[in-house]
């Protein structure tokens, strides 16, 4: 091992350290020996020996504050693909779990080529997305790992040839930033959208770069007056806090700039002041603190504690303008709220063997999941289909996977996760499909809803039902994902509706063909 990779091994150990068992320990250590065997005399294509690369990865996983298993399989997560290493091998020395995170993170990578472009829906990449798919199902650690490994490849993007960096750029851009978004793991997303961005665009990258500077730079100064001055008021209420800024990605700059024709001045959020406090009720009542010592912008007042954003993540946002028309944007939350922010999913393994990780993510009962993970279980049915090989469009893969997610509930307060743009039939059914079976209409906050107008985060849904209700054919219109399609075709096919149209059009059809036939006789007569 090199002397830069022996400083890598010794930085992973010492970070460990103070998370992690002796035995645990002593487990990262075989691990490391084991994969630097199995990776000797390979190279990255930065010219270090290619353990350099597994190590970083453990070491992100360290970090991230993931199980042992996880960062063993860190450790080996290419040893299957790039070496003679077996399955077999891997369970024997490291246990079955450790064998199978590695398995699937191969699986993964393997489904890499044909994700590069998601508008192209060629067969190859309904295989790959269904691996992908079949791996995310199983055990959701799989794509933190593989989350972990990509933010470190995108690090090292600079010696790979153009060509190499753009398609990586672009499936890091169109599939993992989103997957990470969805773990509500905000920094990962945020770096792994920069590093792409900064390859696909570097012009534009450059330029937002330089014009944030620009406007921080004068900005700086005065939000530091508005920091002092919060300190102050907070320290005299007797309140626990931490305050630190946030500046804004350049990517999300990217993006938001869109939103608002281009015009920076629109933005306020550029940087932000966040307040972290011990409690719940602390954040309100800094809320009230702030508003008694600035204007607030009454219209970008967010609560999002009580009505947590659909990947999780909680906190209040407020803008305000500060006597010297300085407009600034806080954020408001507990340190566990932050921890989520920063970290998402990732930051419910807290290095807690007593939680485990099979209890909490294998299980497929969705209510052992937190609502805003509720989505992971629901992959079950998608993945059951690519199985099947039955057809399943890109479409629907996108509302499945890759849009945003809406919280919904029912009268009663129970917490139910669907697709923005859902409907509320695809609620029906997701609640139960024979209550969907028999729905007449549907109550939305106490008003009656149409059939086909999109419900909104925070709905509240009441199913109004009648035993003589059946599904319609034009129901068929008013779904968007893929579980409610598949159970409603299936109660249509067993109430014969299906089969009577597909009868009727077939019927039609020979008759066509027939008076076709007819006329094409006449003439040649």
């Amino acid at each position: 091992m090199s002397y830069n990779n022996t400083i890598k091994r010794l930085k992973l150990l010492e970070n460990a350290k103070p998370y992690y068992s002796e035995k645990q320990l002593a487990s990262i250590e075989h691990a490391i020996d084991f994969a630097s065997k199995a990776h000797a005399g390979q190279k990255r294509a930065s010219g270090e020996p290619y353990i350099s690369h597994p190590l970083s990865v453990a070491d992100i996983l360290v970090d991230w504050g993931m199980d042992i298993d996880s960062v063993l399989a860190g450790i080996l997560h290419d040893t299957i693909e790039d070496t003679e290493t077996l399955d077999a091998d891997i369970e024997k020395l490291f246990g079955k779990d450790v064998a199978f995170l590695v398995n699937g993170v191969t699986k993964v990578s393997k489904a890499r080529s044909g994700m590069r472009n998601l508008d192209n829906y060629l067969p190859q990449t309904k295989d790959n997305l269904s691996k992908l798919l079949i791996a995310v199902g199983q055990d959701i650690r799989v794509i933190i790992i593989k989350l972990a490994d990509r933010q470190h490849n995108l690090s090292t993007l600079q010696y790979l040839p153009k060509k190499k960096q753009q398609k990586i750029a672009r499936e890091s851009l169109e599939v993992f930033a989103p997957m990470a978004d969805r773990l509500g793991m905000g920094r990962v997303r945020m770096q792994i959208e920069e590093l792409a961005f900064s390859y696909l665009d570097p012009v534009e990258f450059k330029k937002l770069k330089i014009l944030m500077r620009k406007r921080l730079g004068k900005s700086t100064r005065k939000l530091g007056e508005v920091r002092v001055q919060v300190e102050t008021e907070l320290k005299k209420h007797n309140i626990k806090f931490e305050v630190n800024g946030r500046v804004k990605s350049v990517y999300s700059l990217h993006k938001k700039l869109q939103k608002v024709d281009g015009n920076i001045d629109n933005i306020y959020d550029l940087m932000a002041l966040r307040v972290i406090v011990d409690k719940k009720e602390d954040c309100y009542l800094v809320l009230g603190i702030l508003h008694s010592l600035y204007q607030p912008m009454i219209s970008r007042i967010k609560d999002y504690i009580s009505t947590p954003k659909p990947n999780g993540y909680q906190s209040l946002h407020t803008t305000v303008i500060t006597p010297n028309e300085q407009i600034v944007e806080f954020q408001i939350r507990t340190q566990e709220m932050h921890e989520y922010a920063e970290r998402g999913l990732a930051a419910n393994f807290h290095y807690n063997e007593q939680k485990t990780t099979k209890d909490y993510i294998k299980s497929k009962k969705s209510s052992t999941l937190p609502a805003n993970m509720q989505w992971i279980t629901q992959l079950q049915s998608v993945v059951t289909k690519l199985k099947q090989d039955e057809k399943i469009s890109k479409d629907q893969l996108n509302v499945d996977l890759f849009v945003d997610r809406i919280f919904v509930y029912s009268p009663k307060g129970d917490i139910y996760n669907l697709p923005e743009g859902a409907l509320p039939l695809d609620f029906a059914y997701l609640v139960h499909s024979d209550i969907a079976k028999h729905t007449y209409g549907f109550r939305v906050n106490n008003k009656i809803h149409p059939f086909d107008k999109p419900l909104q985060n925070g709905d509240v849904i009441e199913i109004i039902t009648r035993k003589l209700s059946l599904p319609k054919q034009a129901w068929q219109e008013m779904v968007t994902t893929t579980h409610a399609r598949n159970k409603l075709r299936g109660q249509l096919r067993q109430i014969g509706v299906i089969g009577i149209i597909t009868n009727a059009t077939s019927i039609m059809r020979r008759k066509s063909d027939r008076k076709k036939e007819k006329e094409e006789n006449a003439i040649k007569k």
